[in-house]
């Protein structure tokens, strides 16, 4: 450990250097000697290189922030890193930069990487979530297409999606209609991972003119229909009983509207997995409350 502890002031030092050219060198050894040693994570934030990695993320050079901004991921992986970086000044507004204006696919897919990673913490959800650049970058991440990136982006709104005060933000971002428009296109994979976001984000009352705008809850069923993965079925279940909590009944009357809801409701209820089944069983006890209370309404 000592030998690394050297490594990692060694490197430090010559991110101190006033050559670039000696500076990138030493940037580029932190991410290679990063990527799978949990020992010189620890040594390399312990010498004081993150103030210097999030520094570099403004240069002009893109093998410098792509090396910097691969570098503060790996250094991420060690849990208390992620407390080094946040705590450094101007934290949050280098890592934006990145993702908004990363000089390659590589720098904003990671630093899409990144932000998900640090929002492993509770507490930095809401911080990212303060800051609308945030979403709109992650979103136009999703609409570049690119699957890699893409899949980065929505672990990370997923994570945003966590903080019940952020969602609203992210419906008025324009959430939703992005994620309807990944999902009609998209392979399985990043299906499962949309419509989990969706699922989150539907647990708030914006949800629902969201949801309505690009008729959100036929698609949903739709999906239920089409022998999606069950990992899609629990986050359509999920999506569909949030949004009747949040919504009330106009959405639940928007559900029953869609003639094929009832039977793939009741396959879920006989077929699905465990989770999928309380999903469902609890949205079906909100229809039976409404249909009670629309039938004592009529006498």
């Amino acid at each position: 450990m000592e030998v690394k502890r050297m490594t990692a002031q060694s490197l430090v030092n010559r991110l101190r250097s006033v050559s670039e050219e000696t500076q990138k060198e030493a940037v580029g050894e932190i991410r290679v000697l990063s990527k799978g040693d949990n020992d010189i994570r620890i040594a390399l934030a312990g010498a004081g290189a993150v103030p210097y990695l999030l520094e570099m993320l403004s240069s002009a050079d893109a093998t410098v922030q792509e090396n910097s901004i691969t570098a503060l991921l790996n250094l991420s992986v060690h849990g208390p890193n992620r407390e080094v970086i946040m705590s450094t000044r101007g934290a949050v507004d280098a890592v934006t930069h990145a993702l908004k204006a990363g000089r390659s696919a590589e720098a904003k897919q990671n630093a899409a990487a990144l932000v998900f990673s640090l929002m492993v913490v509770e507490s930095f959800r809401p911080i990212f979530g303060d800051r609308p650049a945030v979403v709109r970058a992650l979103l136009d991440l999703i609409r570049e297409g690119k699957t890699r990136c893409t899949k980065d982006a929505l672990k990370a709104l997923f994570h945003l999606a966590l903080h019940p005060l952020n969602r609203p933000r992210m419906v008025s971002a324009g959430v939703v209609a992005v994620l309807f428009s990944l999902i009609m296109k998209a392979p399985m994979g990043l299906i499962e991972d949309a419509t989990a976001v969706l699922a989150q984000v539907a647990g708030c009352a914006e949800s629902d003119e969201g949801f309505r705008k690009v008729l959100g809850i036929p698609v949903l069923l739709d999906l239920l229909d089409t022998g999606s993965s069950s990992r899609v079925q629990e986050n359509v279940a999920s999506a569909l009983l949030n949004l009747a909590h949040s919504g009330g009944e106009r959405v639940i009357d928007d559900i029953l509207d869609v003639e094929t809801s009832m039977p793939v409701l009741s396959d879920l209820l006989r077929d699905g997995t465990p989770r999928c089944k309380s999903k469902v069983s609890a949205l079906l006890q909100l229809f039976l409350v409404h249909e009670r209370r629309l039938n004592s309404a009529a006498f």
